[in-house]
């Protein structure tokens, strides 16, 4: 987490009747972003559960249980490598982002933020906040050197995926989830479960019919060769004797010579 509250300051415009223009004129408005802190918990649930309520899919957000949900928060926000900001706009809190710093790993030297959740609340937007938090999360990035901020927002999110398209987000990836009830049903089904272990028992079967057919192909070729040579063998014995009547057939009867 930061280790400092830093302010980024943005302008609002509100009514004005004395000016002209339209009737606005501008007033500084300080957006602030610093670090979740303890007595954020119960902000923080509730902003989390108003994103819980207005997604399609808000179970895969978060639970509905609001003590079990500020146990997680807490969790999270307490824990090595984790990054919590909250938004504050007139001084109240009106937003929060929840990110982790991922890497480097033993196949990555690589170090990049993950974005659990960003979220503002409905009578705060288009005024800074969402940019300020992730301009926030950016100084995070920066100071852990990470090379990359991945978001993932919610199917169905609209309005948060035009946020962060306009932001440069672009697709890179697509995460697939099912429970674990319904992985085991499937495995089970498939007659796959970790303690037969299928895959080995299928690379052995693999491995003995291979060598069940080399071996028949060895010995069928050996059966090929000792018959070719049989046949070969009875082939010369054959023409021998056709030559032998050939020679008998051709001899004179008179040249019979009889020794007394």
């Amino acid at each position: 987490m930061p280790r400092g509250a830093q302010q980024v300051r943005r302008h609002r415009r509100r009514p004005c009747r004395r000016h002209g223009n339209g009737g606005r004129r501008t007033v500084r408005t300080p957006v602030a972003v610093r670090p979740a802190r303890p007595q954020d918990l119960d902000v923080l649930v509730s902003l989390s559960l108003a994103a819980r309520a207005e997604s399609l899919v808000g179970s895969q957000l978060c639970t509905d249980d609001g003590d079990r949900l500020r146990h997680q928060i807490g969790a999270l926000v307490a824990e090595p490598g984790a990054l919590g900001l909250v938004g504050l706009l007139d001084d109240e809190v009106c937003g929060l982002v929840l990110a982790r710093i991922v890497g480097p790993s033993l196949f990555t030297d690589e170090v990049t933020v993950s974005i659990e959740a960003v979220f503002v609340a409905e009578g705060a937007r288009r005024r800074g906040v969402g940019h300020a938090l992730l301009g926030g999360v950016v100084e995070e990035a920066q100071r852990v050197g990470a090379s990359d901020v991945l978001a993932v927002p919610l199917p169905g999110a609209r309005g948060m995926l035009r946020f962060l398209a306009r932001l440069g987000f672009a697709p890179a990836a697509a995460h697939r989830v099912v429970s674990t009830e319904v992985l085991q049903r499937r495995l089970d089904a498939d007659g796959a479960t970790p303690a037969r272990r299928a895959g080995r028992v299928g690379l052995d079967d693999l491995i003995a019919r291979r060598r069940r057919a080399r071996a028949g192909r060895t010995s069928g070729a050996s059966a090929t060769a000792g018959t070719a040579a049989a046949e070969a063998r009875q082939s010369r014995a054959s023409t021998s004797m056709q030559v032998s009547r050939a020679e008998q057939t051709r001899r004179p009867r008179g040249s019979t010579t009889t020794t007394s």
